[in-house]
């Protein structure tokens, strides 16, 4: 599934973000040197359910890709996501237990 959002990369405010409307779904993160930590998935209550907050996810871990960074994914709903679509583990720090 295509994306029309477009992911903005927030560095001021530490987070990953779509501008849907009015509303912001985001991903919070911690940057340190090599290594990144996605640590809150905020999906605004109206987008719910639209698959929104998965879209956000896989254009993340693209842009993680893309950066040559480890991830260590603190969120619940990030490790979620990469328990199901295991092709993403590729990018977990090694030794990290995906729930």
């Amino acid at each position: 599934m295509e994306s029309d959002n477009k992911l903005v990369d927030n560095e001021q405010l530490k987070q990953y973000e779509f501008h849907i409307d009015k509303f912001v779904p985001k991903i919070e993160y911690i940057k340190e040197k090599d290594k990144i930590y996605l640590t809150h998935t905020e999906v605004p209550t109206n987008l719910k359910g639209k698959g929104i907050g998965s879209d956000l996810v896989k254009n993340v871990l693209e842009d993680i890709e893309r950066k040559n960074l480890t991830l260590i994914p603190l969120c619940p709903f990030v490790a979620l996501y990469i328990k199901r679509h295991p092709e993403w583990k590729k990018l977990v720090l090694k030794g990290i237990n995906i729930l």
